[in-house]
């Protein structure tokens, strides 16, 4: 039981360092200006804090229904969105980019809404354990595949393709690394939460910290500077972020 204990205590030191890291990118992106994959991937590592926040609140006061509804939204709906569309500006035109960003904030607006509204069944609430089966309307639950798809695609996708294209590089060898581990810590989150589905909240706990962990170390990898006989690599060429877990 203790151990079980010191683990509902992890999301506290994963907020510390998601506000590091986002801070970190954050700066990046202010230094530079017009870099927006930056910008949202700051958010992203941002939000993914606010969610890890929630989870030791639960632990630290109880369950409470405001906590619950920003931890969904946060977790299920945004966890992995705003790190998606830093890799869609990354990747894509700016133009297609924009409309990509357009529909998926309208979509999760809505969700959200239903996430707001839906009733909570309190006899399935427990004392420190989050879960998405306490919504009486459990068709909302339906939303979260879409972004999740989304998240797919183009995060841990992108960073995929970027490890790919960095191998071949005589001088990618860091940067093929380091997306390499930002997609697999995009992964664990993700596996997580099908945990979480089933009950075992304290997995997703565990999985969102090694999985911050191995992309904060990705991302160190991927900004390294390369040679100076080399000509200057694109910067950041890596997709940060989450999975987020469908919850």
């Amino acid at each position: 039981m203790q151990m079980l204990e010191v683990i509902r205590h992890i999301p506290i030191l994963t907020t510390v360092l998601a506000v590091i890291f986002g801070t970190a990118v954050f700066r990046r992106y202010w230094a530079r200006r017009s870099s927006p994959y930056l910008f949202w991937w700051a958010i992203g590592i941002y939000i993914y804090g606010v969610g890890t926040l929630t989870e030791g609140l639960t632990t630290l006061f109880g369950w409470d229904e405001v906590v619950f509804r920003a931890w969904y939204i946060s977790g299920a709906l945004l966890g992995g969105a705003p790190l998606a569309t830093g890799s869609a500006y990354f990747h894509l035109s700016r133009r297609t980019a924009n409309v990509l960003t357009a529909l998926v904030v309208s979509y999760i607006v809505v969700a959200s809404c239903f996430v707001i509204l839906t009733p909570i069944d309190m006899s399935l609430v427990e004392e420190h354990h989050l879960s998405g089966k306490v919504m009486e309307w459990s068709w909302v639950r339906l939303f979260s595949p879409i972004v999740n798809l989304y998240a797919v695609t183009f995060l841990i996708g992108g960073a995929a393709m970027s490890a790919w294209r960095a191998r071949r590089d005589a001088t990618g060898h860091g940067r093929a690394w380091g997306n390499a581990l930002i997609a697999f810590g995009a992964l664990l989150p993700g596996i997580g939460g099908t945990f979480t589905r089933l009950g075992y909240t304290e997995v997703l706990y565990v999985m969102e910290i090694i999985g911050l962990t191995l992309i904060w170390r990705g991302y160190l990898l991927c900004i390294r500077p390369v040679r100076p006989a080399v000509p200057e690599a694109v910067p950041v060429g890596a997709q940060i972020g989450a999975l987020t877990p469908e919850r």
